[in-house]
């Protein structure tokens, strides 16, 4: 996460080789719609920080730029 003074908040999705797969604007989302996108999205999310990330996760969410799903309704 990356804090951009007077930027707009936006979530930045990246494949395996850090290109732009797609910009999701955050602004007009409440917390809970964060957190539903990112759960969708396929991220993992840790119960304490300090438990490990499991292997399957590691690279996960990454996939192709052709994969990106298409968020219109949020």
């Amino acid at each position: 996460m990356k804090h951009l003074p007077g930027a707009d908040p936006e979530l930045v999705l990246l494949g395996h080789r850090f290109e732009e797969l797609e910009r999701i604007p955050l602004s007009d989302m409440t917390r809970e719609e964060i957190n539903a996108l990112v759960q969708e999205l396929g991220f993992y999310r840790k119960a304490s920080p300090d438990e490990p990330v499991p292997p399957e996760y590691l690279r996960a969410p990454a996939r192709s730029a052709g994969d990106a799903p298409d968020h219109a309704d949020l």
